[in-house]
């Protein structure tokens, strides 16, 4: 009723009283103040007040006027909005009142002296408080019920919120105050049994997960449809999120989730926002504590190089280190397009940012030298390498001139130049490597191990970050999966027994800028990827997030390992040993390095193998120094073919 009176009241009069809320909030408490009073002498005197004790209230009035309006002032009670009132603001009402109450008090007794009645003190204080604090909150009832249900009546979707928690009891709120999401809250399921049939914040906890295909039935019986529901975990496991979407797919009820915990803290998205489910949501994986205050002093005002910036590690260790505002940040990339559009994006997001893109290749030694010399660069964030495992299996020089040389290339550039840090990003696929990619992963990380660190007299300080695959990386697995489901499938898997680690590329990223502030002496350090995941279920669990089942509506088909390629990734070898740093998720490989004039020496005599394009002398001097290399049976039978020819020349 009041809503319809307000909005049919003149636009001239709406702005007149917004404009001057103060002043009729300022009006309301005098009027209150006065009849509490008032009120309070009336029920003092069994509504038979003698005139002596008249006068002495009218005087009373005066003093109560001034010494509660000071006080109500000073405890700054008129700025809040009465529909959003709650405990804080109950609070500071009860504060304001008895300091009120206590200058009244103090004020009146030396002024009018014992006369005045004792008893009116209390039931004034009373009455006050109860008129101030009972207006704001009949306002927010108003809003929250009548408004509310005469909302709900014209939003048109059913929703279930899976998960009576925090996050859930935020979606109801959200949900209830933005006008703009159509969605009609039926009732929250939850798992824990003690939960049941409790209400929250007015929606009843009506069952279990299991319970979902009968409630939803429930509801058809009643003639109210259900059409989505949210799952409110953004904390969960893995597995919580895998059981709650199996639970609620039995229904057949489309089913959507709310931002990771991680996006909620950061303040990049917001719990109204729902979204459908994603293969990071079965994931799982606890959100990064990072010492942000270590990452600004090692990043701001510093020139910070980062190769490979196009790509989707590159891409995304440039999105974070801008955050913490580099002198310049300059991102070099040799594919024109990409470092364009991650230029374009870092514009956007910081305007004020020094951006410096720059066309780049890392085994062209001179075009490096320029570049950190030109911009003055202080950090290097090393993310630029061929990362597919099949192509580089067939494209060994390309991949070694680039993984390796450009590594050394830069790595030169930088102790030349006296930069201060190092960072070379690192594969799981460098322990026990079984694959070219892998082979010079490994050695890259012997390159960067056997430099000196600023505790050895060195000046540049060296790290090297391992860690395994990342959702949504260009060499990942999900993206192939996710264009063979649009296709219809059929959705091709190496082998039914295949494990990957996984993380998101947020998280690899984050983890990455950590562990560049502990580096002390060309350390290689490990990233805790928790778990292994069986690719065949995370094939599974990508068909049925498309709304599809597997090997119903999509067919799965195994197609063999490739060269190359292992059953299970390692992140250490079973003899090397990895100790605990501060941070409960990166561990330091404790494997022995190489001295730096033999690693010196050896590159050149690669440099001159690669040169001469000698696909098995290279994979012979790479292995010399790598000797856990088990190579794929094609490049085993050319290291035979090579090693018996150099024996029949050498006899």
């Amino acid at each position: 009723m009041f809503e319809n009176l307000w909005n049919l009241a003149p636009r001239g009069l709406q702005q007149f009283i917004l404009s001057h809320r103060l002043a009729f909030i300022r009006l309301w408490q005098s009027t209150v103040i006065c009849l509490s009073l008032f009120m309070a002498f009336l029920l003092r005197f069994d509504f038979a007040i003698p005139p002596a004790d008249a006068q002495r209230m009218e005087i009373g009035l005066g003093i109560a006027l001034i010494t509660k309006m000071t006080a109500f002032y000073l405890s700054d009670i008129e700025h809040g909005w009465w529909q959003f009132a709650g405990v804080t603001d109950l609070v500071k009402i009860f504060t304001a009142n008895s300091l009120g109450s206590t200058l009244f008090t103090l004020v009146t007794f030396v002024t009018i002296g014992t006369h005045f009645p004792r008893s009116v003190y209390l039931i004034d204080f009373l009455l006050c408080f109860l008129a101030t604090a009972g207006a704001r909150f009949c306002v927010r009832l108003y809003h929250e019920i009548v408004l509310r249900e005469v909302a709900e009546k014209s939003k048109t979707k059913g929703l279930l919120i899976y998960g009576a928690g925090v996050a859930g009891l935020n979606l109801v709120r959200e949900i209830r105050s933005t006008s703009s999401l159509d969605y009609r809250i039926l009732g929250f399921i939850d798992d824990n049994p003690h939960k049941r049939n409790a209400s929250f914040l007015g929606v009843t906890v009506l069952g279990c997960g299991r319970d979902v295909p009968r409630i939803v039935e429930r509801y058809r019986r009643r003639s109210v449809k259900v059409d989505e529901i949210v799952i409110a975990m953004p904390s969960a496991s893995g597995r919580q999120v895998s059981d709650a979407l199996a639970n609620c797919r039995v229904s057949g009820i489309p089913c959507k989730t709310i931002p990771a915990l991680g996006e909620l803290l950061s303040g990049k998205v917001r719990v109204s926002q729902i979204r459908e489910i994603s293969v990071e949501n079965l994931l799982g994986r606890e959100p990064v504590h990072l010492e942000h205050e270590r990452i600004r002093e090692s990043v701001e005002g510093h020139a910070v190089l980062v190769t490979g910036a196009g790509g989707s590690i590159g891409s995304e260790l440039c999105r974070q280190l801008v955050r913490f505002h580099p002198k310049r940040l300059v991102i070099l990339d040799q594919a024109e397009s990409d470092l364009f559009k991650i230029e374009m994006e870092l514009q956007g997001v910081a305007p004020s940012a020094m951006i410096c893109p720059v066309i780049g290749d890392i085994r062209d030694d001179e075009r490096m030298e320029e570049v950190i010399r030109e911009y003055q660069i202080t950090s290097i964030y090393h993310a630029a390498a061929y990362k597919h495992v099949p192509m580089m299996e067939n494209n060994l020089i390309e991949a070694v001139s680039n993984n390796v040389i450009g590594l050394c290339n830069l790595v030169r550039s930088a102790v030349r130049n006296q930069v201060s840090s190092f960072v070379m990003i690192s594969s799981d696929k460098a322990v026990n490597p079984t694959n070219i990619m892998g082979l010079t992963k490994r050695i890259s990380e012997l390159v960067v191990s056997s430099l000196p660190g600023r505790e050895q007299g060195g000046v540049t300080q060296f790290v090297s970050v391992r860690f395994g695959n990342v959702l949504g990386s260009n060499g990942s697995v999900v993206p192939t999966f996710k264009a063979q489901i649009a296709s219809g499938g059929p959705v091709t898997v190496t082998h039914p027994e295949v494990r990957r680690y996984f993380m998101t590329i947020p998280e690899a990223v984050q983890l990455v800028l950590q562990a560049s502030t502990m580096g002390k002496g060309s350390e290689i350090f490990v990233l805790d990827m928790g778990e292994p995941i069986r690719i065949l279920d995370l094939a599974r669990n990508m068909i049925r997030l498309s709304g599809r089942e597997p090997e119903v509506d999509i067919p799965i088909r195994f197609v063999g390992l490739r060269p190359g390629e292992k059953l299970y990734e390692e992140l250490s070898n079973v003899a090397d040993e990895t100790r605990p740093t501060c941070h409960e998720k990166i561990m330091i490989f404790c494997g022995q390095p190489l001295e730096r004039e033999f690693m010196e020496q050896w590159v050149e005599e690669l440099r001159d193998l690669l040169a001469q394009r000698n696909e098995a002398g290279v994979l012979t001097h790479m292995k010399a120094i790598v000797p856990e290399y088990k190579p794929s049976s094609k490049w085993l039978a050319a290291l035979e073919q090579y090693q018996a020819k150099a024996q029949s020349i050498g006899a």
